[in-house]
């Protein structure tokens, strides 16, 4: 099965990195999005989770917020 994730990021962010870096060592696929060069996507990021913050990560239509690996690998499809 295909999981569709996207991660919402800055430049600036160390669980950023840590994030990608996970999701790059465990071969899953996802799309990035710079919130901080996408000022749209950062508003829609906020009206869909009322969060701010970095990392956020949609899996699969789950919302995760910050680096959780193990939220992470719990939504993804096997």
């Amino acid at each position: 099965m295909t999981n569709q994730v996207t991660v919402y990021s800055t430049n600036t962010c160390p669980y950023c990195t840590m994030l990608k870096n996970f999701l790059d060592q465990n071969g899953i696929a996802y799309t990035d999005v710079n919130v901080q060069k996408d000022p749209v996507a950062a508003s829609r990021l906020v009206q869909a989770t009322g969060q701010m913050g970095v990392p956020q990560t949609n899996i699969n239509g789950e919302w995760v917020l910050g680096f959780d690996p193990q939220r992470v690998q719990s939504l993804l499809k096997q």
